[in-house]
């Protein structure tokens, strides 16, 4: 299943919530519509949660069905929710916006290049996967230029052949489709949330641009 949203007449909604294959995280403030939309789409259980204070959920959690990765800035209270619904480990690298760093299914991990041996390790251990450093396109935050589930991943255009394979090796999956969001917007992560039963899309995505999302995905089952 593939719906159309926008978060407050934003399109970014990638940036305000984060799934794995039953649970979403969304930012507190989230209306009702967004959070039946979430639901709906991806057939999970939605709970409003903040990290640091803030509502960009998306941007400070990095997750799979084995566990998330938090911001260290998120306060005790916050990560109490959390800790409720998966187990939790907390990013303190300088790098802490977890969601933008890393991108991850429930078979592997690509992590920004920068992140420090100790963090990457923590990461491995909470995610449950094998951790890789890499970049996608030249870009270090390679959680926000892709959004991957276990059954494929949808890559920002100017990926290489390189990023490709890296991709395919890591993440175990074959099915990798170049696309746009939001009506050009190479930056992918931020307009999606999807697990491997469906998708939200920002409310700005071209129906060319859902096909290769749905393409990519496969979610034409």
């Amino acid at each position: 299943m593939m719906r159309r949203a926008s978060y407050d007449g934003n399109p970014n909604i990638g940036v305000f919530a984060v799934a794995n294959e039953s649970l979403a995280f969304v930012a507190h403030d989230a209306v009702n519509e967004f959070v039946n939309n979430i639901e709906q789409a991806l057939g999970v259980e939605c709970i409003r949660v903040t990290v640091a204070d803030s509502y960009v959920v998306g941007s400070l959690v990095a997750m799979n069905s084995n566990g998330a990765i938090v911001s260290g800035l998120a306060g005790e209270r916050e990560l109490e929710v959390i800790r409720s619904k998966t187990p939790v480990a907390l990013l303190n690298d300088k790098l802490n916006a977890a969601g933008n760093n890393i991108l991850v299914n429930d078979n592997g991990a690509i992590v920004n290049p920068e992140v420090d041996d100790a963090s990457m390790k923590e990461i491995e251990d909470a995610l449950g996967v094998e951790c890789v450093r890499g970049t996608i396109a030249d870009i270090v935050t390679v959680g926000s230029v892709c959004r991957a589930t276990n059954k494929g991943v949808a890559v920002c255009p100017d990926a290489t052949e390189d990023d490709i394979a890296l991709i395919k090796d890591v993440l175990k999956v074959d099915n990798i489709v170049k696309t746009t969001l939001n009506h050009g917007c190479k930056f992918v992560a931020p307009g999606v949330l999807a697990n491997s039963r469906g998708a939200l899309v920002g409310d700005l995505t071209t129906p060319i641009e859902m096909g290769k999302l749905e393409e990519a995905l496969d979610l034409y089952d």
